[in-house]
């Protein structure tokens, strides 16, 4: 306990600005992006460079230490430039839009707000020069800015056969079948294409069950030996050569689909897998309210790399300081979280983690909340709202409803769905990421924010019997049938969620009293069946009516499980060891 507390005093004390620490000492004047940046752009005919990076990037801190420190960069900056520099994790809609070219992002805009160039990476400081200087000569839009496709969105939200083969052929062509996981150069889980192998091999696709678990064994060697929590990534094709930034996507998505391997296969190295990035949020970045902080930098002295104070141990770690941490708390993150947690607390029956959700969740609820049901991203948001906050914490809610039974978390649920319904709807298909816009870009549609409202709403739908919710996942998936959008690495998460919407899931309903430890026992069982795609209710018969009371449960005097699949229910099942079993073969019954 008393290292528990002197750690959360170091982290108290380190810098928590969204920007890098190394930006306070910066010879450069940089602006926060709004658009007055562009007025003042218009009115002194300069150019407008944009840094987005990460406070956490380690290549963002190199090119601070030494593009950014060049006299001549500086001084052609100041004569022709007006600087802005973003965190990438406080601008979702910024964030979705550069996505592609990492971070950090150079992105060099017009006057009038056109872009003129897009870099990916590190640019050492000859290289900028002589961007800097060819703009100034010829401002004309280089060959990294190409106008939008024009899309065609199909009449149906389900993806035609000739397609959905074209997106198998893509997944399986993908795999690295040497290493593991999905892609050749950097090595990483890709949790959504496990998580689709997982489903696969439960239908009885041999194969894409071995590439689960071989990746699954892979990612072992980027999980942090002493402090837990996961590396960002190695590089070289490898699994040997880590990036040591730890972000919340990545801890969140590590930790959910290792929860659901454990359900899978009951390997307690899956288990313990997830346990070990729990402990990391538990230690790192979670704030003395409950809620959850960022990340931690990949880098102790910034632009420094850290290979081998990564090799220490604790001790040896703690004697020369911890990475820093980005306290900020946004909706976006804790709702990656919360959902991963929950799902842990199905997997192993540990009531600390659902605790520990439910925490955090309730200090989003009070924090960030804003009125008709959706959230802020920080404290006080200058843009937005943006579509992932409330996104994650409406996934995040049914999640927790899942593993609960209780009602207050579909409520929010629902509530959130009808935010994003009113804000976030566009005109052709899917879901914008942004309500606001700007003066250089018209918020759009972002791909894996559609697969998880996809996701989402089509099992809010099953929940709930309100086929809004249906529309919804349908107006989301129209947008990723689109072949423009559809064919783009990896595939595994339209594929997933088409996949999702074309069937209905396992349903699992215990009738008992919640005060009922023979129902308790009931509920965690089906709780932890290995499904992504369950839906699991808990009828207390004082509670009134299921929310969806689509199928007819009768009232008994002890408390009893009911499995639905396709047109057959289950008899009544009283042992929860036999729920796995039952339900398994009414799984291979259904159409």
């Amino acid at each position: 306990m008393k290292a528990s507390t002197a750690l959360l005093t170091a982290l108290l004390a380190l810098p928590v600005s969204g920007a890098p620490a190394s930006q306070n000492s910066s010879p450069i004047d940089w602006q926060p992006w709004s658009n007055a940046i562009f007025d003042q752009a218009k009115r002194e005919n300069k150019f407008v460079l944009l840094d987005l990076e990460a406070v956490w990037c380690h290549w963002c801190h190199v090119m601070d230490e030494t593009t950014y420190k060049s006299p001549e960069v500086i001084a052609l900056i100041e004569s022709k430039y007006i600087p802005v520099r973003v965190d990438q994790d406080s601008r979702p809609d910024l964030s979705n839009r550069y996505e592609d070219y990492g971070w950090p992002a150079t992105v060099v805009f017009s006057p009038t707000a056109g872009e003129i160039v897009k870099r990916q990476g590190y640019i050492e400081p000859r290289q900028m020069i002589a961007m800097l200087k060819a703009i100034i000569a010829d401002p004309t839009p280089g060959p990294s800015v190409r106008p939008e496709p024009e899309m065609k969105f199909p009449d149906s939200a389900l993806m035609s056969a000739d397609l959905r083969a074209e997106l198998e052929r893509r997944y399986f062509g993908q795999y690295d079948s040497k290493h593991g996981s999905w892609g050749l150069d950097q090595k990483y889980l890709d949790w959504t294409s496990t998580e689709y192998a997982m489903a696969r091999a439960r239908a009885g696709d041999t194969k894409s069950g071995e590439m689960a678990r071989q990746s699954l064994n892979a990612q072992f060697n980027l999980i942090d030996p002493v402090w837990g929590g996961v590396y960002q990534y190695s590089v070289g094709g490898d699994w040997n050569q880590p990036h040591f930034e730890k972000i919340m996507n990545f801890q969140a998505g590590n930790l959910r689909i290792y929860s659901l391997a454990y359900e899978e296969w009951r390997d307690p190295r899956y288990l313990k897998a997830a346990q070990d990035v729990q402990r990391f949020l538990k230690t790192f970045l979670t704030s003395p309210e409950g809620a959850f902080y960022t990340s931690m930098d990949a880098d102790l002295i910034e632009g420094k790399h850290s290979a081998a104070y990564f090799k220490l141990d604790d001790a040896g770690r703690r004697k020369l300081g911890v990475p820093r941490i980005d306290q900020h708390v946004y909706s976006r993150e804790n709702g990656w979280a919360i959902d991963a947690l929950a799902v842990l607390y199905a997997a192993s029956g540990d009531r600390q983690y659902l605790g520990e959700a439910e925490q955090a969740a309730q200090w989003i609820i009070e924090n960030r909340a804003i009125e008709g049901g959706g959230f802020r991203h920080d404290t006080k948001d200058i843009a937005g709202p943006y579509l992932a906050d409330t996104l994650t914490m409406a996934r995040a809610f049914l999640t927790l409803y899942e593993v609960t039974g209780d009602r207050v978390w579909l409520g929010r649920a629902e509530s959130a769905a009808q935010f994003m319904r009113a804000n976030f709807a566009d005109s052709a298909a899917g879901f914008v990421t942004s309500k606001a816009t700007d003066r250089s870009y018209t918020p759009r549609p972002e791909r894996d924010e559609n697969i998880l409202l996809a996701r989402f709403a089509n099992l809010l739908s099953h929940y709930t019997g309100n086929s809004e919710y249906h529309a919804m996942a349908e107006r989301a998936m129209r947008y990723l049938a689109a072949p423009e959008i559809a064919k783009y690495l990896p595939t595994a998460g339209t594929l997933l969620a088409d996949r999702e919407i074309a069937s209905d899931p396992i349903h699992m309903t215990i009738v008992g009293h919640k005060d009922d430890p023979a129902a308790q026992a009931l509920f965690q069982a089906a709780a932890a069946y290995p499904s992504g795609y369950l839906r699991l209710e808990w009828w207390d018969t004082r509670e009134g009516k299921l929310p969806n009371p689509d199928v007819l449960y009768p009232e008994l005097k002890t408390a009893a499980a009911f499995i639905c699949t396709g047109n057959a229910c289950s008899s009544p099942i009283h042992d929860p060891g036999a729920i796995g079993t039952k339900a398994d073969k009414l799984s291979r019954l259904a159409p």
